[in-house]
């Protein structure tokens, strides 16, 4: 499957089946494009009569390498995975990873929260030590020959209960050497509970930390405010970059959402930036249609500009020596996903799992408070089996519409969760997502390839 583009400069062939990324001239782009509509001789009329300086002989060269590459797979691939998308899925029940929801309660009162405020359509509630001791026992003993455990600290506003997620990490570590696992911790904050202790005790112990941040304070401030109707920016930013500062090589991100009130969202991004923040995500808000703040279909076009312009500044910043990570344009062209992660996606509600301060399974965190999506608990197990082999058969070949698309093998099929929201099944798709990633991997892959011409 082929997918042709121009970005920057740049006439770029991808063969999603193979994974192969080729840069090329005008005419062998122009080849390509032709190459599985019509013969060999049509193809080299069409090109003369366009490109009239060239030879017969040239493009017959050109159409030599084209087959080649064929030849090599590494062009006009075939599709052999789909037979094994089933099995590939079927392997196991080992789950790697949880979302412990510790606080279903917040301090900010942001308009855009898909979690209700924290409160997840239900009532307030904290975790008890108990219930997270329980979760913590269910991954390791379902778990298998898995060493490394992800075990994610969410709300709500994590911080609220912040000696319970002190205690469970202790008690993790307790375990780590007895059962042969290490756990890899993560937590999300808003910021607001942020000091030198909450600072000190993520730098040890936190693989990860996301710190939620919308970007300028205009932007942050209109949908991020506390119940006293206040903005939250200057709260929260001279503590992110102290937090960050103290960080050092750990891992973190800046993690920030966009809306039809801020579409130029690019400016946020480099204002992250400037404020000395080198690990950034902004994702585009997911909610109902009539939702004054949701993306529009006229918004897209100027979308995809943003996220050119993205592209561009990026690299220019890199090659001033002050660069910076943008999560949406990680990619490894060479060691990516096994073909298992291109084809079976997250992993929710099978490898992966939310938990509720109540210690009831979702599949993950977007699907809690919809009792139909219940799994079962941390005392009982995965109970709802026929749930979870229903998120086990969910995949890319699951569903009809990514059948012919080139990106199906970097998105997976996309998020199960927003599929369901967008159209009642977690095998549908949601289209707007799906325009806005692939035009971030277009993006994505331009930033690859100019690192390696370069």
């Amino acid at each position: 499957m082929i997918h042709q583009y121009k970005q920057n400069g740049y006439n770029i062939v991808l063969d999603s089946l193979s994974g192969s990324v080729h840069a090329v001239d005008e005419v062998a782009y122009d080849i390509i494009g032709m190459y599985e509509t019509y013969e060999k001789d049509e193809i080299v009329v069409k090109i003369l009569q366009k490109y009239p300086n060239l030879t017969e002989g040239e493009v017959l060269s050109c159409i030599g390498d084209i087959e080649a590459l064929k030849e090599q797979k590494l062009l006009f691939c075939d599709d052999i995975y789909e037979d094994k998308a089933d099995v590939l899925k079927s392997k196991n029940n080992v789950v790697k990873a949880l979302c412990l929801h510790v606080a279903h309660t917040c301090n900010l009162n942001c308009s855009y929260c898909f979690a209700s405020q924290g409160k997840y359509q239900g009532e307030k509630a904290l975790m008890s030590f108990e219930v997270g001791k329980a979760a913590l026992d269910f991954l390791v003993k379902n778990s298998g020959t898995r060493r490394n455990l992800e075990v994610d600290f969410f709300g709500g506003e994590p911080l609220m209960n912040w000696q319970v997620v002190k205690d469970l990490v202790a008690y993790a570590r307790s375990i780590e050497k007895e059962h042969n696992k290490n756990f890899r911790f993560t937590l999300t904050t808003n910021g607001m509970l942020l000091d030198d202790e909450v600072t000190e005790f993520c730098n040890r112990e936190m693989d990860n930390v996301v710190l939620s941040l919308d970007g300028r304070r205009e932007v942050h401030d209109h949908l991020r405010k506390d119940y006293q109707g206040r903005g939250s920016y200057d709260v929260i930013v001279p503590k992110f970059q102290e937090f960050v500062k103290k960080r050092g090589s750990r891992s973190y991100y800046m993690r920030g959402t966009y809306t039809h009130n801020n579409v130029d969202f690019t400016n946020d991004i480099f204002h992250m930036a400037d404020l000395g923040f080198a690990e950034l995500s902004m994702e585009p808000v997911v909610c109902a249609p009539t939702d004054p703040y949701a993306l529009t279909e006229a918004d897209l076009p100027e979308l995809f500009r943003q996220y050119e312009i993205l592209a561009n500044e990026m690299i220019k910043r890199e090659e001033e020596g002050r660069g910076f990570t943008f999560y949406h344009y990680m990619i490894d062209l060479e060691n990516g996903p096994c073909i298992y992660k291109r084809i079976s996606g997250c992993g929710s509600g099978t490898e992966y799992m939310a938990v509720t301060p109540h210690g009831d399974f979702y599949p993950c965190h977007q699907f809690v408070g919809d009792e139909k999506y219940c799994m079962g608990n941390v005392y009982d197990g995965v109970t709802n089996s026929e749930l979870r082999e229903k998120f086990r058969k969910c995949n890319v070949y699951s569903r009809p519409e990514c059948k012919d698309c080139w990106a199906k093998l970097y998105c997976s099929g996309g998020c199960a969760a927003n599929a369901y929201h967008a159209t009642g099944d977690i095998n549908g798709i949601y289209e707007y997502g799906c325009e806005l990633f692939k035009k971030r991997m277009e993006c994505a892959i331009m930033i690859q390839v100019h690192k390696a011409l370069k």
